[in-house]
C-alpha cells in the first residue's frame, strides 16, 4: 500500500467508537431528536393533536415517580427506573404502540425551603436553578420524553389546579348509601327541603351561618378540625402518621413527635377505605404493595357498645370481642378523650382505692397531671410494651350495659384517641395488656373466656391473660341474655343482634386508617384557597381567584422550638405577611366587597403529586382540569384494565402508603364528581431497586472519599490508613456517589444506560462498580465494528444472503430479547445480545444487511444514539425511533436439533442428536439401541425407562 493510501492515526481514531465519539453522536442525535419532536406522542383532540393513524394505535402510558430536583444533583443510582422506564417505552413504540412518556418535577417541599433558611434564596429560585441542572443530566442519557408535557408542581399554571381539586374535594360529601362523594350543594338541598335530618335535630333556616358551617364541616371531604395531631416542634409543623417514623419521630430530621390538639385541614380519606381496599385486587401491583396498604388500612368487623356515664351520656367503644362484654370489669380513655374534662366529679368517690389517685387530691389535679406526662410521650412509646403501667382513675363510674355493674374509668397513655373512639372496654381476663394494668391498680378481673390449658377459671391464679378464638364462653349470664356455653362466632352474633335491640349499641366496621392531615407550618407549598370571615367561618375563594399564589416574605422558617417542647404551638411564616392575610374581596356570592383572613398553612408536599399523571395528559389546558376525551384515551378503563390508570408506573417501594394511597384517594373522588373516567390512577406498578455503592470508614466510623481508597491485597486504605468497606446507599453524604456525568464523560450515556440494565434484575438492589462499566462499553465497540470499518468508517455489509446458521443466531435472540424487554427483564435481554454480537463478531465475515439491519433494531430500545447513528449509515433516512421491532421467525427459533443425555445407572453414556419435537416413544427406541447404551448394559435386564423428550432418557436396570 503507497504511503498516501495508509491513514494518518488521527484518522484511523476518528472511525473507532470512543468515549469521544460517543458524546459527539449522542449530542448530535439528541438534537436532532428535540428538533423533529421525535418523541411527541399525539393526542386524540387538542393543542397536542397529532397524526390520526398514531392516535388509532394502542396506547401506552409510561410513567416514572416524581423526581424531586436536588441541589445535589443526580448520581448513577438516581436514573435506573428512568433508563429502565425509557427502554421499555422505546420497544413499545417499535411494537405499534402510541407511547406517552414524559416527566416533570415535584418540586415543593422541605429541602428548597432549608435552603432558604440558611441561604436567603428564594426557593424558586434554588427549586428551578436545581430543576434546570437535573434536565441537563437527564437528557444527556438520551431519555425520549414528549417535553411539551413536563412542569414543575411550583407553576401557578399547574398549582392552580392542585388548588381546584382541594376545592371539589372540599365542596364534597360523601353519601354513604350512594357509596360515592357528591357535591355538597345536594347536601345542604336535602337539609333544606327536609329529606335529610339536620345532626340535633333543628331546621336548616333556623341555623346562623356559623351552625350551618359546622354542620357542614362535619360531612365535608376537606374540613378543619381541632384534633390531636402529629406535633414536631424541632420542625415547627405537623405531621401526617404516615410521616411519623416506627419510633415516634418525624421522618424528616428525626426529631421526636408529640400528640398535641391544634386546628387543621384533613382529608376525609376514610370515607373511601372499603374502597381503596377493594379496588387493590383489580391492579397489577406488587403483592407486598397491597399487603402494606391493607395493613395500613387495617379493617376490623365488630361491634360498637355504648357504656352510659350519669350526667354525661355514654362512652362509645369499638371491639372486635362483644362476646367478652360480661368480663368488662373497667374502662379507659385516652387522655385527649373529650369526655374526660366532662365525666371528672369535683372530689373523689368515697372508697377510691388510693393507688388509683396517683397520690392527688382531686380527680382534676390528678387528671391534669396525667394528661400533661402523657403529652410528652409519642404514640410509639405510649404503645410500648413497657413493664409499668400507667394512669389514673377519673373519678367517673360507666355501667356495664350487659351485666348492670359499676365499671370505673381510667385515663391512660396505652390507650390513643387515633384509633377506634379513643375509648376501650378493659378486660383484663382475656387482654395481656388490661391484665398489666389491672394487676398494676388492683383491679379486678373476671374469666369469661373457658381456658383450654389447665389453668381454671380464677384469674387471680394466672400469670398472664388467657386469649382464644376457639373456646366456650363461660360467666357470661345476664338480664334476658345468656351466652355460656356458645363459641366466640355465634356469641359475638348473638350479643351483636341483642345490642343493636336495645339501641346501646350496633355491628359495624373499624379501620386503622385515620383521615390525612392536610396541613403544614410552611411557606414553600399550596396556599389553600380558603378565606375566614369574622365569624371564623372558612369560604372557598372562586375559580376565577385562582391560582392564588404565594406572596413574598422576608422570613422562610417556621418557628421552630426546643425538639422537646411539647407544649410549644406552631407559627407559620405566611402568618407574618399582614398584608396578604388580611385582604379585601367579593366572592360573587352576592355580599359584596367584606374583610376576610387568608389561611396561613400551606399544602403538604404530597399535594401536587396527588394527579400530576392528569396533567400529562393535557398540560396546557388553561380552561379545565383535563379535557374528558384525552383522560378517556390515555386513562379510562379497557380490558384488563377495569378501573383505567396509568399503564406501568416504576418507582420505589418507599411510596406504599403515602403517595400510592393519597393518589388512589383522589382519583377516586374526582371519579365520584364526574371529572375522570379513570377509577385508579396507576394500574400497573413496578418497584424497581436500588443501587447501591460500598461506603469505606474509617476509625471513627466516619465515611472516606471512595474514589481514594486504595486496595491491597484484600485490605483497603485511605491516605496509608486502613479503612473498612461495607455495602450502603449511594449518596454524597457517605463520599461515595459517582454521577451518571462522570461515566458519560468516560463511556458515554449509550454504556451507562446498557450497564444500569445490564446489572441484575430492575426489581433487586445491586452494588454499583464502576470497573464492570467497562463490558458494556466493549459490547457497543463491537457492534460498531461489525458494521463500521473502523480504518475508514465505510460501511462494511454486504448485500447477501444469511447463512442459516446465522439466521438461527438471530432470530432466537429476537424472540428471547424482544419477550425479555416486553417484560422488563433487561439484564436477560442484554445478555441475549451480546451473545448474538459475539457470535457474528467470531464469524469474521462482512454482515449481510438483513442480519446488521435487524441487530441494530434489536438495540435500539437499549442504546438508542448509537443505534440510531447506524440505522443512518446503513443508507435510512427515518429515524431508528420509529421503526417496526423485529419479528422472530419460528421456523428459526426452533432448533433442528437437541442434544439428548442417556443415562444408565445414573451416568451418562451417550449424547443423541434428535429433532426437538422427537417422541417419548422413538427417543426410546432410539436411546436402547444405541451402541454405547448397549454396551453398558452389558445385557442387563432394564427394569425402567425414564423419557423426558427430547432432551433426557433415564435407564434403570
Amino acid at each position: 500500500m503507497s504511503e498516501t493510501n495508509t491513514p494518518a492515526p488521527e484518522a484511523a481514531e476518528a472511525h473507532r467508537y470512543t468515549a469521544a465519539m460517543a458524546a459527539d453522536i449522542e449530542a448530535r442525535w439528541q438534537d436532532v431528536w428535540d428538533e423533529r419532536g421525535t418523541y411527541e406522542a399525539p393526542n386524540p383532540t387538542g393543542d397536542l393533536a397529532g397524526d390520526p393513524a398514531v392516535v388509532a394505535r394502542p396506547k401506552k402510558f409510561i410513567m416514572d415517580m416524581f423526581p424531586y430536583p436536588s441541589g445535589a444533583g443526580l448520581h448513577v443510582g438516581h436514573p435506573l427506573g428512568y433508563i429502565a422506564t425509557d427502554v421499555f417505552a422505546r420497544h413499545q413504540r417499535m411494537t405499534g404502540h402510541n407511547v406517552l412518556h414524559t416527566l416533570g418535577f415535584d418540586a415543593f417541599g422541605l429541602p428548597a425551603e432549608q435552603y432558604a433558611v440558611q441561604t436567603g434564596t428564594h426557593p424558586r429560585v434554588s427549586t428551578e436553578a436545581n430543576i434546570e441542572n437535573m434536565k441537563v443530566q437527564l437528557r444527556r442519557l438520551g431519555l425520549g420524553h414528549d417535553k411539551r408535557r413536563s412542569f414543575a408542581t411550583i407553576d401557578p399554571d399547574y398549582y392552580k389546579w392542585t388548588q381546584w381539586i382541594f376545592l371539589q374535594i372540599y365542596n364534597s360529601w360523601y353519601d354513604a348509601e350512594a357509596d360515592r362523594a357528591r357535591p355538597i350543594d345536594e347536601l345542604v338541598a336535602a337539609f333544606e327541603d327536609g329529606t335529610r335530618e339536620v345532626p340535633g335535630g333543628r331546621a336548616w333556616a333556623g341555623l346562623t351561618a356559623a351552625e350551618r358551617a359546622d354542620v357542614l364541616n362535619g360531612f365535608r371531604l376537606a374540613y378543619a378540625s381541632d384534633a390531636p395531631v402529629n406535633w414536631c416542634p424541632g420542625l415547627g409543623t405537623v405531621l401526617a402518621n404516615e410521616e411519623v417514623t416506627a419510633d415516634g419521630r418525624s421522618e424528616r430530621g428525626n426529631f421526636p413527635v408529640f400528640k398535641a390538639k391544634l386546628s387543621q385541614w384533613n382529608m376525609r380519606i376514610t370515607a373511601y377505605a372499603d374502597r381503596l381496599l377493594d379496588d387493590l385486587d383489580a391492579l397489577d401491583w406488587p403483592e407486598a404493595i397491597k399487603l402494606q396498604q391493607r395493613n395500613w388500612i387495617g379493617r376490623s368487623e365488630g361491634a360498637r357498645v355504648d357504656f352510659a356515664v350519669d350526667g354525661a351520656g355514654a362512652i362509645t367503644v369499638f371491639t372486635t370481642r362483644q362476646d367478652t362484654l360480661f368480663g368488662a370489669t373497667y374502662m379507659v380513655l385516652a387522655p385527649e378523650h373529650e369526655l374526660v374534662s366532662t365525666i371528672v366529679p369535683a372530689a373523689w368517690p368515697e372508697g377510691t382505692h388510693p393507688v388509683w389517685t396517683g397520690g392527688h387530691a382531686t380527680p382534676a389535679e390528678a387528671v391534669n397531671a396525667y394528661r400533661k406526662q402523657a403529652a410528652s410521650k409519642s404514640d410509639v412509646e405510649r404503645q410500648a410494651d413497657a413493664k409499668e403501667k400507667t394512669g389514673v382513675f377519673t373519678g367517673a363510674y360507666a355501667t356495664n350495659p350487659v351485666s348492670g355493674e359499676q365499671v370505673p374509668v381510667f385515663i391512660a397513655d396505652y390507650v390513643l384517641m387515633g384509633y377506634g373512639t379513643g375509648a376501650i372496654m378493659a378486660v383484663p381476663a382475656h387482654d395481656s395488656r388490661d391484665f398489666a394494668f389491672a394487676r398494676a391498680f388492683e383491679l379486678p378481673m373476671r374469666c369469661v373466656v373457658q381456658p383450654s390449658d389447665g389453668r381454671g377459671t380464677d384469674p387471680a391464679d394466672w400469670d398472664d391473660a388467657f386469649a382464644s378464638y376457639d373456646a366456650k364462653l363461660v360467666n357470661s349470664a345476664g338480664v334476658g341474655i345468656s351466652l355460656d356455653g356458645l363459641g366466640v362466632v355465634e356469641a359475638k352474633a348473638l350479643i351483636t343482634d341483642w345490642l343493636a335491640e336495645r339501641g346501646i349499641g350496633e355491628g359495624t366496621v373499624n379501620f386503622r386508617l385515620r383521615d390525612w392531615l392536610f396541613s403544614r407550618q410552611r411557606y414553600w407549598g399550596e396556599p389553600f384557597p380558603i378565606v375566614y370571615d369574622e365569624d371564623g367561618v372558612a369560604h372557598p375563594l372562586p375559580e376565577s381567584m385562582l391560582p392564588l399564589e404565594l406572596p413574598e416574605v422576608e422570613d422562610y422558617s417556621p418557628r421552630t422550638f426546643e425538639p422537646d417542647d411539647a407544649l410549644s404551638q406552631p407559627e407559620t411564616p405566611l402568618s407574618r405577611k399582614a398584608d396578604w392575610v388580611e385582604v379585601e374581596l367579593d366572592l360573587g356570592r352576592g355580599e359584596g366587597v367584606r374583610r376576610y383572613r387568608r389561611e396561613t398553612n400551606t399544602m403538604p408536599n404530597w399535594a401536587g403529586s396527588c394527579w400530576y399523571e392528569l396533567r400529562y395528559l393535557d398540560p396546557h389546558n388553561s380552561e379545565a382540569l383535563v379535557d374528558p376525551e384525552i383522560e378517556k384515551y390515555w386513562m379510562g378503563p379497557r380490558e384488563g384494565q377495569p378501573h383505567g390508570g396509568v399503564d406501568l408506573y416504576v418507582g420505589g417501594a418507599e411510596h406504599a402508603v403515602l403517595h400510592l394511597l393519597y393518589a388512589r384517594f383522589w382519583s377516586k373522588v374526582l371519579f365520584d364528581l364526574g371529572h375522570v373516567s379513570s377509577v385508579e390512577p396507576f394500574h400497573k406498578l413496578y418497584n424497581q431497586g436500588m443501587i447501591q455503592a460500598f461506603v469505606y470508614r474509617d476509625e471513627r466510623g466516619f465515611p472516606v472519599a471512595a474514589t481514594e481508597v486504595e486496595e491491597r491485597d484484600g485490605r483497603f486504605y485511605f491516605e496509608g490508613e486502613p479503612v473498612k468497606r461495607e455495602l450502603g446507599k449511594m449518596g454524597k453524604s457517605l463520599k461515595n456517589a459517582v454521577t451518571p456525568d462522570e461515566i458519560c464523560e468516560e463511556y458515554g450515556a449509550d454504556t451507562l444506560r446498557l450497564y444500569e440494565m445490564a446489572m441484575g434484575p430492575l426489581d433487586v438492589s445491586r452494588p454499583w462498580d464502576t470497573r464492570a462499566v467497562v463490558g458494556q462499553y466493549r459490547l457497543l465497540q463491537r457492534l460498531w465494528r461489525n458494521v463500521v470499518d473502523e480504518e475508514t468508517g465505510a460501511v462494511t455489509v454486504v448485500d447477501a444472503e444469511p447463512a442459516e446458521e446465522t439466521l438461527r443466531a438471530l432470530h432466537k435472540a429476537i424472540d428471547g430479547a424482544g419477550a425479555d424487554m416486553a417484560a422488563l427483564r433487561f439484564n436477560t435481554a442484554i445478555a441475549k445480545i451480546t451473545e448474538l454480537n459475539n457470535a457474528l463478531t467470531k464469524a469474521g465475515r462482512p454482515l449481510e444487511r438483513p442480519v446488521a439491519e435487524q441487530l441494530v433494531l434489536l438495540v435500539a430500545p437499549l442504546a438508542p444514539h448509537i443505534a440510531e447513528e447506524l440505522w443512518h449509515r446503513l443508507g435510512h433516512a427515518d429515524s431508528v425511533v420509529h421503526q417496526d421491532f423485529p419479528v422472530a421467525d419460528p421456523a428459526y427459533v426452533v432448533d433442528e436439533t437437541v442434544t439428548c443425555v442417556v443415562q444408565v445407572k445414573g451416568k451418562v453414556k451417550a449424547r443423541l442428536e434428535v429433532p426437538p419435537t422427537i417422541s417419548d416413544a422413538d427417543l426410546e427406541r432410539l436411546a436402547v439401541t444405541d451402541a454405547g447404551v448397549v454396551a453398558a448394559l452389558g445385557g442387563a435386564e432394564i427394569r425402567k425407562v425414564i423419557v423426558r423428550a427430547p432432551k433426557l432418557v433415564n435407564i434403570v436396570v
